[in-house]
């Protein structure tokens, strides 16, 4: 996967790493991998709730860990998980977390 990040990013996503259940669920759904992560990186939490997506916003700054939840077109969830040290970010099922 890349590493890069495309368009405006908010913080490095690191290694981007994926699950095989997390790749599958997304091509299923005839999405790509880069269309959530660009949501995560410019700073759309998805459907998290509005506690965790505040956690998120003080994370940015604070250098904790972001968690954004996501829908595909099938309505699979999809969590993108980067770490506090941004070293990796990790698309995944909330069932492989």
């Amino acid at each position: 996967m890349r590493t890069a990040n495309r368009g405006a990013s908010k913080f490095p996503l690191g290694q981007i790493v994926g699950t095989p259940g997390a790749l599958k669920a997304i091509e299923d759904a005839g999405q790509e991998p880069i269309f959530f992560l660009s949501k995560h990186a410019s700073g759309d939490w998805g459907t998290m709730d509005k506690d965790d997506k505040q956690l998120n916003e003080e994370a940015l700054t604070n250098g904790d860990r972001i968690h954004s939840a996501y829908r595909t077109l099938k309505g699979e969830s999809i969590w993108i998980i980067t770490e506090a040290d941004r070293s990796t970010t990790t698309l995944l099922l909330p069932d492989d977390y």
